[in-house]
């Protein structure tokens, strides 16, 4: 069998949104993938220290931060955290435009205070209670922590929730030399999430820089993702494959859909296409 690099997203698609704990067939497709000689890299947006919970589960290495921060086992081999110039320019630029941040660094993330509020209100319109739920089980369970304990560490990115599209396009406009903003369909009108990202960077140069790294050429790779932020993964990985759960624009650039995260979509799919 061909030796394949499997790249795999984490919220939407090895797991649960928001959650450490994969279906057991997605670990045990993991577990036959690499005893059959394939490569399994998470590939996420997560920080490293945002993932820990799930690296018990046996990987060859970790794309963190969207791309910024790349690890071949326990060897990093690309980092690329943002400058002091370009993080105090987005966080001026996104607070000015009224949009909280959460700062990603290396071994944790720290987020506004006033996120909790903001959500709260939305919850007296009906619209934020779910995601008020989800943002306090992800805050105890991925080292997220309030922005008075950041002490400036090197950053790699920022998740930001806006309560307009427009604000987060007014704040492109400012930080597009340096930034681009990946917005996400949240599915609610009261808020819109979004991802601000290095342009030095994305998924999918990291799944060029990891297969040269290795000499495994393109078309031997897989990409699995769900969301827009994996777009450039399945774009640029020789086989690109959206959850089923995945929006709509992503499946359209997708080579093919398999069944959710939650319908043991992982397993299938790898036993579909012959990983297994």
């Amino acid at each position: 069998m061909k030796q394949k690099i499997i790249f795999l997203d984490i919220d939407g698609t090895f797991t649960e949104p928001g959650s450490n704990v994969p279906p057991a067939t997605a670990c045990e497709a993991v577990r036959k993938a690499r005893q059959a000689g394939h490569l399994v890299f998470l590939c996420t947006g997560r920080s490293y220290g945002m993932m820990s919970g799930l690296l018990t589960y046996g990987f060859d290495g970790v794309v963190a931060s969207a791309g910024a921060y790349i690890l071949a086992g326990e060897k990093v081999i690309y980092d690329c955290p943002l400058t002091e110039k370009q993080k105090n320019s987005a966080m001026q630029v996104l607070k000015e435009n009224g949009i909280f941040r959460t700062l990603e660094c290396r071994d944790g993330a720290y987020t506004d205070e006033g996120v909790r509020e903001f959500l709260l209100k939305c919850t007296k319109n009906g619209g934020g209670s779910e995601l008020l739920r989800w943002r306090e089980q992800i805050e105890k369970s991925m080292n997220i922590h309030p922005m008075s304990e950041y002490r400036n560490q090197a950053a790699y990115k920022m998740v930001v929730m806006s309560p307009s599209a427009e604000a987060l396009i007014k704040s492109q406009e400012s930080l597009k030399d340096d930034f681009y903003i990946c917005i996400q369909d949240s599915g609610n009108r009261d808020y819109v999430n979004g991802e601000v990202m290095n342009r030095k960077i994305n998924k999918g140069i990291a799944v060029e820089y990891v297969c040269n790294y290795f000499h495994i050429p393109l078309e031997d790779s897989v990409g699995f993702g769900d969301s827009m932020n994996d777009k450039e993964m399945l774009e640029k990985t020789g086989l690109g494959i959206c959850m089923e759960n995945g929006c709509e624009s992503l499946k359209a650039v997708a080579d093919d859909v398999c069944p959710s995260v939650v319908e043991d979509g992982i397993w299938k799919a790898f036993q579909k296409h012959h990983l297994i």
